[in-house]
């Protein structure tokens, strides 16, 4: 049996999409938003220092086309979405969700902005 790097329990993928300056949609990292750019970095600097990096594994993403609710991140598996995202939000969904087991209900996109997934065979033409 092989040892090595084991396979994780999560993968994080955290919206790293920046609009360009004067473009009026918002995205997850903004010039408006200074704390913004630096959560993708906050998010693997927590893993590292709890020691679950390992079994963890955040990933960078460009739009995951909920930018009204940016910045986001999505925790699989779950299919979760977390919303309004700050470093305060993400230490919190680490060590209840990631860490607990525990979904951070309040931090969760609204259903009516997420709702169920669609699958792919219900919109094949």
């Amino acid at each position: 049996m092989m040892t090595g790097i084991p396979q994780p329990a999560f993968y994080i993928f955290k919206c790293q999409q920046s609009a360009p300056p004067g473009m009026p949609k918002p995205s997850c990292v903004s010039q408006h938003n200074p704390e913004s750019a630096q959560l993708f970095q906050h998010l693997a600097q927590t893993l590292m220092q709890k020691g679950i990096i390992a079994t963890v594994q955040p990933i960078q993403t460009s739009c995951l086309n909920r930018c009204q609710q940016g910045p986001v991140m999505l925790v699989e598996p779950g299919h979760t979405m977390y919303v309004g995202l700050t470093k305060e939000k993400i230490d919190r969904i680490i060590d209840e969700h990631i860490i607990g087991g525990n979904i951070v209900s309040e931090y969760v996109i609204p259903e009516q902005v997420w709702g169920e997934p669609i699958a792919p065979s219900a919109m094949v033409r």
